[in-house]
C-alpha cells in the first residue's frame, strides 16, 4: 500500500530538481570566486602551490555547471 505523502507529483519533482539546478549553478560561480581568492591569498609562502590549488578549485565549476544543466532538464 502506497501512502500519498510518499508519492511525488511531477510538479513537485520538477520544482525539487529546479532548486538543485539553481544550487549547482550558484555553487559553480562561488567555486570560481573561491579559486581566484585562493590563488591570491595562499600564494605568500609557495606560489606554485597556490596556483595548483586555485586551479584545482576552479575545476569544480565545469562539473557543477554540468550538474546544473542535468537537473534543469
Amino acid at each position: 500500500v502506497l501512502h500519498y505523502k510518499y508519492i511525488q507529483t511531477t510538479e513537485e519533482k520538477m520544482n525539487s530538481e529546479n532548486k538543485l539546478s539553481n544550487f549547482c549553478f550558484a555553487a559553480s560561480l562561488v567555486s570560481v570566486a573561491v579559486s581566484i581568492a585562493t590563488w591570491v591569498t595562499v600564494g605568500d609562502g609557495d606560489p606554485q602551490h597556490a596556483e595548483r590549488f586555485g586551479i584545482f578549485i576552479g575545476l569544480w565549476a565545469p562539473t557543477l555547471m554540468g550538474l546544473a544543466n542535468y537537473y534543469k532538464e
